[in-house]
């Protein structure tokens, strides 16, 4: 294992540097803003994601460039934020004192009221105007879905962020341009490869200098907590007071974060963030779009990861579905060994995967489609956005000339206590025509594969019947016949 090189780590806050030792593990980035330094602007809300109070800026150089993704601060945890700069909404002014073209717009079109909210939405609103200089109503609704408003309705919102659209950033009239070269000199000088062990009296904290130096430190503690994106670690925190300690921070790390795509398909690595993954996926995979744009909000896209996604096992994960039908494979590494599996046979029961301790997932690979291949992912959840899966059901068909099908694969998620394929039904698929009476056929084979459980996000009997209606959607939609609910234009209008 690398030796320790620093016992601090070192980042911008706003317009300062910060050299920060010895805290907690389990320290939230938003109660060290709100205790420590006494930046109240930013609120707590939902403490868990959800509703966008806590947002904050969060700068980090990708690939030579520095730019800002919108956090929330109720779940990042302040050993994540080497090398990074942190923007709270006391900076998001102009650098004369003046309100920024966002704050402006907001006052202009009566876009607040009680002004809980309202920070975490300038801070998001801001986050889109330096980075889509004609953002459409779509692109505004996308980057608004993590942030609730409780008051003012989202219509004067939206006409804030197309107003501000019309200003420009620039050094002139926003901070982070006018700081832009001397913050990325700062970040690149913090981002010096260093071992990073923060020692404190509830637990240890470590940043790995890069990727061998993660395997080692894992080798040596393999019951520590893995912290990407905290997208879920987070939460254990704040409403399960769990005790995470040791925690190994690994969201910095670049080798985790390599996409790559041939003709034999997509590998991500594990780090990869849901915003960082959404192109390349979609490119290869449009059927994937909609799913990927109701994974939590903006916030939570771009903290959480897919590798993430799969390693914490969770039955109502929202990627591991899609990928499972796609015959995505997993490389898992502990030490300097390595070894590549199913992503179907990586999940063996509820809480418990094929993961040796101090073993982690490094890559994920999914290969590309065949050009005649029907493919589909449904996430059915009790809101549009920001939800957890009631179940997410998956659908990969292949069909020969004559129709026949060739070959199936059907995942579920929420319907079993991992995310798992439909053998039952892919066996009843296989060899018969691709038509209306196979489908009725083998959707009963159901009950075979899965007996879910109810709770408080469906019931059992729900979740068959939705399951059952999600392949005869998915059999019309190859059929080019309409199956969902759209809204009428003239309606739309009205």
């Amino acid at each position: 294992m690398a030796h320790t090189d620093r016992t601090s780590i070192r980042f911008r806050l706003n317009d300062q540097t910060v050299e920060l030792a010895g805290f907690a593990p389990d320290l939230t980035l938003l109660d060290w803003l709100r205790l420590d330094r006494r930046l109240t602007g930013t609120k707590e809300g939902c403490a868990e994601g959800d509703c966008g109070a806590c947002t904050v800026l969060v700068g980090r150089i990708d690939n030579g460039l520095l730019s800002y993704e919108t956090v929330n601060a109720c779940i990042r945890l302040v050993g994540s934020l080497d090398a990074t700069h942190v923007v709270t909404v006391e900076y998001l002014n102009r650098p004369d004192g003046e309100l920024s073209a966002v704050q402006q717009a907001m006052v202009d079109n009566h876009g607040s009221q009680c002004g809980f909210c309202t920070p975490g939405i300038v801070a998001s609103l801001h986050a889109l105007w330096l980075a889509e200089p004609n953002p459409s109503e779509a692109d505004i609704e996308r980057q608004l879905q993590g942030n609730l408003c409780r008051c003012t309705g989202y219509e004067p919102i939206v006409k804030a962020a197309i107003a501000a659209a019309a200003t420009i950033p620039d050094a002139d009239n926003d901070r982070l341009v006018a700081a832009y070269d001397a913050t990325t000199e700062a970040l690149a000088g913090f981002a010096d490869g260093a071992s990073v062990t923060i020692e404190h009296e509830r637990g240890t904290s470590f940043v790995p200098g890069d990727l061998d130096d993660l395997a080692a430190l894992y080798a040596a503690h393999p019951k520590a907590t893995i912290v990407a994106g905290s997208t879920d670690v987070g939460l254990w925190v704040t409403k399960h007071m769990r005790d995470i300690s040791p925690v190994i921070h690994i969201g910095h790390l670049e080798e985790l974060k390599q996409i790559s795509i041939n003709d034999a398909g997509i590998t991500l690595g594990a780090g990869v963030s849901y915003t960082s993954a959404r192109g390349a996926l979609v490119s290869l995979f449009p059927q994937m779009a909609e799913l990927w744009d109701r994974i939590g909000g903006e916030q939570v896209r771009n903290m959480g990861t897919v590798g993430g996604n799969i390693a914490n096992g969770s039955p109502i994960g929202d990627t591991p579905p899609p990928l499972i039908a796609l015959g995505a494979s997993v490389t898992l590494r502990k030490g300097s060994s390595r070894r590549t599996l199913p992503l179907a046979d990586f999940f063996i029961e509820y809480g418990k995967q094929d993961r040796q301790p101090g073993e982690f997932v490094e890559s994920i690979f999914v290969p590309a489609l065949a050009e005649d291949a029907f493919f589909a992912v449904y996430k059915i959840s009790k809101r549009r956005d920001e939800d957890i899966s009631a179940l997410c059901g998956a659908f990969h068909v292949v069909t020969d000339a004559e129709g026949v099908v060739g070959s199936a694969r059907i995942a579920f998620g929420g319907m079993a206590g991992t995310p798992k394929r439909a053998a039952a039904i892919e066996a009843a698929l296989t060899g018969q025509p691709w038509s209306w009476d196979t489908i009725q056929a083998a959707r009963l084979a159901l009950a075979d594969d899965y007996q879910p459980l109810s709770d408080w996000r469906a019931s059992a009997d729900y979740r068959m019947l939705t399951a059952q209606n999600l392949m005869i959607r998915f059999f019309l939609e190859t059929c080019g016949a309409p199956a969902r609910i759209e809204r009428h234009p003239a309606l739309a209008e009205a």
